[in-house]
């Protein structure tokens, strides 16, 4: 049996819910903040690691920049190849596993958004995934990496929750495991005619051990903040963001 996020089935069943059109409302907010943060202009080429439907690939291309997304999920990827040329926008795309995609010294800045990261049961791919982030960037390339810290799961940690979207119901109940290494959540979908259920699992980071990871693979200049917006890794942080510059 496959991983969850191998599986094609689980991103079918529920990225309607991840990436509904509020998600979409939303990504023009989330790209004035990293524009700001990472302070580049158009036409920087970037990565966008784990694009999904591509709401960051889409709003980038708007603004001028040369954006390719890279995701494992071919429907996600379509969907982002239609809004795009919808609107007549140049994206490159590209399917591939995160684990596999490297394009050496193409790109002046990467970005890896939304908890894209940590999935693997093996922590020697999250490495493998943050050397290829930094071999796909030139030198003095940007890396922005977003996610849920482990500091702040911890403060607003709920073990279960529901909610109601267009007459569906999705139920999560979550699990801290291996001394707050890993966090598996069981996402249950039920509709009038199915119940689809996963354990999604992933490994969780401090802004430290994040910060630690980066720089085993050659980063420097690195820095963490508690939003895309620049606020501080603290107790009141929103997310565990990392930027980090690959030396010149």
């Amino acid at each position: 049996m496959s991983a969850w996020h191998d599986d094609d089935d689980f991103w079918s069943s529920f990225g309607g819910s991840m990436f509904d059109e509020g998600s979409w409302d939303r990504a023009p907010g989330h790209v004035d903040d990293l524009i700001a943060l990472l302070d580049i202009e158009p036409p920087t080429r970037i990565l966008d690691l784990c694009c999904g439907p591509g709401r960051h690939t889409v709003e980038l291309a708007r603004r001028g920049y040369r954006v390719t997304g890279v995701d494992r999920t071919e429907e996600f990827l379509e969907e982002c190849r239609r809004r795009a040329d919808a609107e007549g926008l140049d994206v490159d795309l590209a399917h591939s596993d995160m684990r596999e995609f490297v394009a050496p010294g193409e790109f002046e800045v990467a970005v890896n958004l939304f908890t894209s990261f940590g999935y693997f049961s093996d922590d020697r791919d999250d490495r493998r995934v943050v050397d290829n982030l930094y071999e796909s960037l030139g030198p003095g390339g940007l890396l922005l990496m977003d996610m849920g810290g482990k500091e702040v799961i911890a403060r607003i940690f709920e073990h279960k929750q529901w909610r109601e979207r267009d007459g569906d119901f999705y139920l999560y109940e979550r699990t801290i495991r291996d001394g707050w290494d890993w966090i598996d959540n069981r996402w249950i979908k039920i509709t009038t005619t199915e119940r689809n259920e996963y354990t999604v699992g992933h490994r969780l980071y401090s802004g430290v051990e994040l910060g630690d990871l980066v720089r085993a693979a050659g980063f420097e200049d690195v820095r963490v903040f508690g939003a895309l917006d620049g606020r501080p890794y603290d107790t009141a942080a929103l997310r565990l963001v990392l930027r980090a510059r690959k030396p010149e």
